[in-house]
């Protein structure tokens, strides 16, 4: 085949999907252009995830109608003129793209009215081509209305996810502006569906709790604007305070200059800002805006305007860090948890319970146990120093529930073991017929809970506890539809909770491991584990409940650093012998480590 030039409308294709990847990124391309056009109100509807229509309106200054189907021409734009703008843009929007590749791929109705102009205009294009041109009355600003999307390019329809993962991405992008201009209303509809409304008042705090819900809203910690050394450099916006965390890095948003971006190494600095405050694997929830001359930074490196380069990104690095640690370390409260009504026994404090369990001079205790299998069971965490409490009903010994349980795959099953100590309030260490065993508490007993619960779920039969008064959570507005969905399934693994008014849940039961967890925490891990895996159309309830499962099992589950008694110990070993995979956690950690005699003797020079 002879190199020849594309048709218009093949190329139009093509060009488009270098700036429109899915529904989320018209939405982001149509709120930008009313940003630029100065709108103080925003409202966004979208029908089968954008897929079907996104609507687009606002009251900005809107488009003159001799330039209007000017607009939908490639490389059209009012926002530079010479190749010097690009070193100084100040606008979201500058290439001339974002229009006419919306539609090359879909039908669009363009409704505007300039701000100088007494009659409006309609235009419909379909396909890249104008169908229709009319005059109409209507207030100033712009109405896009975007149908049909990729209805002319099926490959790229075809590899669109759920209608429910396309709503999700466009919820993080509006929320995340909704966030960055407070003084802008915004309304999000999806399907019929009020998702998230801001009053544009320009009171960020307000629009904080309007987006994460009031708790986690008025919880972040303002960054104060005087904190960076540079003039040049601003760094305002919010933080969470060292109690307040996340499974992922989803929680953190970055924007430069009012445009929001994805910055590797700015990240990387508000993670660094928390060294040492934070547990293992969880991240910050972290809103951050920097300014700073538009010369210093360039946005015209990425098709989608989501990532840019400094000029000086070290300097820009340490401001971040710098601002987000001195907030963090100077303002942050004193840390609380969530209590409940506890036994003296579930009181006591870390150290009293180290003077009970070990002598002063020695950090193990050596004594062997003789404590009965079936003697206790292994109850819930409590949280933070508290001890681990013994329930009176005795569950089943571990002979009783091996041989009731299915014959073990891969893996052979696990030698006695008798408890000798535990080491550094994270392993326990016991002996073997071959060798030295390492425990590590947590995974070992996210083990035994997770084979429990699943079983347990199998029968239909998972233990529930109701609290004494249901307890009211708020939880972010674009959450809400996520967590409505799957109610029913979290009401069968123990945690009832009911719809109690916009993105406020009331819970009533808790899982029976979880007597003492924080409900609003509960429910924000249950939306973490549904998240935490690729979602597809065909995935059903087993998955979504296996997800469920590990993240209950792995919150209720012993903590590092909580002190176990001998006879805890024992009975969490005892439990961990009758499980089917007593070798891994849930999540594929390893929950034990053999040390054999011999290999101990070569330590020693030891013959034999």
């Amino acid at each position: 085949m002879g190199i020849h030039l594309l048709p218009e409308d093949v190329a139009s294709r093509i060009a488009a999907g270098e700036v429109v990847e899915r529904p989320a990124s018209v939405v982001k391309e149509l709120v930008e252009n009313s940003l630029d056009a100065g709108a103080s109100r925003i409202e966004v509807e979208t029908r089968d995830g954008g897929v079907a229509l996104v609507r687009v309106r606002d009251d900005g200054e809107g488009i003159p109608s001799a330039e209007a189907a000017l607009a939908f021409r490639r490389h059209a734009t009012s926002k530079l003129t010479t190749a010097a703008d690009l070193e100084r843009i100040r606008t979201l929007g500058f290439r001339g793209e974002a229009l006419a590749s919306i539609a090359a791929v879909s039908c669009v109705t363009c409704t505007t009215r300039y701000l100088e102009e007494e009659i409006g205009i309609r235009l419909r294009i379909e396909g890249g081509s104008l169908v229709s041109r009319a005059p109409v009355g209507r207030p100033p600003g712009t109405e896009l209305v975007v149908e049909d999307l990729f209805y002319n390019v099926p490959a790229r329809r075809k590899f669109l996810h759920t209608a429910r993962t396309e709503r999700r991405h466009i919820d993080a992008f509006l929320t995340r502006y909704a966030i960055a201009y407070p003084t802008v209303a915004f309304l999000l509809v999806h399907d019929g569906r009020e998702i998230l409304r801001t009053a544009g008042t320009g009171n960020a705090r307000e629009t904080l709790a309007a987006v994460y819900g009031p708790d986690l809203g008025r919880s972040l910690l303002e960054i104060p604007p005087d904190l960076t050394e540079q003039q040049d450099i601003r760094i305002t916006g919010f933080v969470g305070p060292p109690t307040v965390h996340r499974a992922n890095r989803g929680y953190m948003t970055l924007f430069v200059n009012g445009r929001w971006i994805e910055d590797v190494r700015l990240s990387y600095a508000i993670v660094q800002a928390y060294h040492t405050l934070l547990p293992v694997k969880r991240y910050p929830v972290a809103f951050v805006m920097v300014n700073l001359p538009s010369e210093a930074v360039d946005v015209n490196v990425h098709p989608a305007k989501a990532e840019v380069r400094f000029r000086d990104p070290d300097t820009v690095f340490r401001a971040v860090q710098r601002a987000v640690r001195t907030t963090v370390i100077g303002t942050a409260p004193a840390a609380h948890t969530w209590t409940t009504e506890r036994s003296p026994t579930e009181t006591q404090t870390q150290r009293e319970r180290l003077a009970q369990l070990q002598p002063a001079q020695s950090p193990l205790t050596f004594a062997p146990t003789h404590a009965s299998p079936a003697a206790s069971s292994l109850g819930p965490p409590q949280g933070g120093a508290t001890d681990i409490h013994l329930q009176d009903a005795s569950p089943p010994s571990p002979r009783e529930a091996t041989t009731s349980s299915p014959p073990r795959q891969g893996l052979p099953a696990l030698p006695p073991l008798r408890v000798i100590g535990q080491l550094a309030t994270l392993y326990i260490i016991a002996e073997g017929p071959d060798g030295l065993y390492l425990i590590d508490q947590h995974a070992a007993h996210e083990r035994v809970l997770y084979e429990r619960m699943r079983a347990q779920a199998l029968r239909g039969d998972i233990g529930s506890q109701p609290l004494l008064q249901p307890v009211v959570v708020s939880l972010p507005q674009t959450t809400g539809e996520r967590l409505a969905e799957v109610l029913p399934l979290l009401k069968h693994l123990g945690l009832e909770a009911e719809v109690f008014g916009p993105a406020t849940y009331l819970v009533r039961t808790v899982p029976a491991h979880m007597t003492h967890t924080d409900p609003a925490s509960l429910l924000t891990d249950m939306l973490e584990a549904l998240d935490e895996g690729p979602e597809s159309p065909n995935m059903i309830q087993t998955e979504l409940e296996e997800r469920l499962i590990r993240r209950i099992c792995k919150r209720a589950a012993v903590k590092a650093g909580q002190v176990l008694s001998q006879e805890e110990m024992a009975r969490l070993i005892r439990d961990l012998e009758a499980t089917e995979n007593p070798r891994t956690c849930p999540h594929g950690r390893p929950t034990i480590v053999q040390i054999p005699t011999a290999a101990l003797a070569r330590q020693f020079n030891r013959d034999s």
